[in-house]
């Protein structure tokens, strides 16, 4: 968001800026840093933390650049197996990968966040449209460029693309005022029913983005009661594959450095309870409910774990390079795919796994991407037609303790 005809920006539209800034930042460094001008994407975009890989790795080439936006280069490892669809963005727009090809979704370069529908007929996502505000300013209304959120959907195939809510609204005097709320990581219930996503609606400015419902079918989009520390609000949910728990982020901090928390939430009874420690992020649900995948961040940078899911323990860490992050869990449950940096370039990665946890047995990393430079800020999502998927056990111990503190 840019200042238009006016040099004065409102206090709301930079709160809003720096929160955003804060829970990118929060998300990728597990730091909070002073902040600078512009909306950080991804690892290393804090000027004062370094990137993970920055140091360089022996067996990388330095001089290979990201290949061009209308291009991904899939040449996945042949030791690994990529049952249906992994859905990821790249330079805005939504690509989906099944088994060694690729294809474009959208082509409008404004999209990001996606995340498959249940039954895997519709990809939902972030689309960011431009436009022209007006909101009040020092005591008079002034016209400001915008971005503003909408959440879309759009099949597999890039057909039959429509909105399912926009940020976009009008208020003050004869609704003349036109403003925006934030949207962020739209995902979809496994009965199909209910959308989390990010938000700070009904009163953006006001409030901070935080976990909200929004019913498919109503329309209705609610304000959950659950805890924050504000201004950094929530992030990365995540629903149990059976819809009786959502994992969610709390963001916060100590001092300079980020620290969130994975929290559980029950929609039936309304209860939260925390799951983990600080530097726990970007839950992914295993196909039977008990693990959880994450990105754990250390002062070495991110890596991915395997979390019980019931009490939070780390079981299994799967990378130790400190530059990989955004887990999805394959839902055969036999592999975790992840974006992995290396010399400013995001690719996907992949660890296949064998066993039953909590004593799973992690193969080697294996390449699902070339150098095709990725959207650091949208973690993937993972889709497989007919998966046998293991019924989730017995809801987790802290369902029944949970409280709203």
């Amino acid at each position: 968001m840019r200042g238009g005809t006016s040099l004065a920006a409102p206090g709301l539209s930079a709160a809003l800026l720096v929160m955003v800034a804060l829970l990118t930042v929060a998300l990728f460094t597990g730091r909070i840093p002073i902040v600078s001008s512009g909306i950080p994407f991804g690892p290393g975009t804090d000027p004062g933390v370094a990137a993970p890989g920055d140091a360089g790795d022996p067996g990388d080439d330095p001089e290979r650049t990201a290949a061009p936006s209308n291009v991904v280069v899939v040449r996945p490892d042949p030791r690994a197996e990529v049952p249906g669809s992994i859905v990821f963005a790249k330079q805005g727009n939504i690509w989906v990968q099944t088994g060694d090809e690729s294809r474009q979704v959208t082509d409008g370069g404004r999209d990001s966040m996606p995340s498959w529908s249940p039954d895997g007929q519709w990809i939902y996502f972030i689309e960011t449209v431009p436009d022209r505000g007006l909101f009040p300013s020092g005591g008079a209304a002034r016209h400001y460029t915008l971005a503003y959120p909408v959440v879309t959907r759009v099949r597999p195939d890039g057909a039959g693309r429509e909105v399912v809510l926009s940020g976009l609204y009008n208020s003050g005097p004869n609704n003349a005022w036109k403003w925006f709320f934030w949207l962020r990581q739209p995902v979809i219930s496994p009965d199909g029913k209910t959308m989390a996503v990010l938000s700070d609606a009904p009163q953006p400015g006001r409030m901070d983005v935080v976990l909200q419902f929004y019913d498919l079918e109503t329309g209705k989009l609610t304000r959950l009661n659950v805890p924050e520390e504000p201004p950094l609000g929530h992030q990365d949910a995540a629903w149990r594959p059976d819809g009786k728990l959502l994992a969610f982020v709390r963001n916060g901090r100590d001092g300079a450095r980020g620290i969130p928390r994975i929290y559980l939430y029950n929609p039936v009874s309304k209860r939260t309870a925390p799951l983990t420690g600080g530097g726990y992020s970007s839950p992914a649900w295993s196909p039977d409910g008990k693990f959880l995948a994450a990105t754990r961040t250390t002062n070495l940078g991110t890596d991915v774990v395997i979390l019980n899911g019931s009490t939070g323990a780390e079981v299994m860490r799967l990378t130790t390079d400190g530059r990989s992050w955004g887990p999805a869990w394959s839902p055969k449950g036999d592999a975790i795919a992840f974006l992995h940096l290396s010399f400013q370039i995001v690719d996907l990665r992949l660890v296949q796994l064998e066993g039953r946890g909590p004593s799973f047995r992690a193969g080697d990393v294996l390449d699902l991407t070339e150098y095709s430079g990725l959207d650091g800020a949208s973690k993937p999502g993972w889709f497989v037609p007919g998966a046998r998927l293991t019924a989730p056990s017995a809801a987790p111990s802290t369902e029944a303790s949970a409280g709203n503190g």
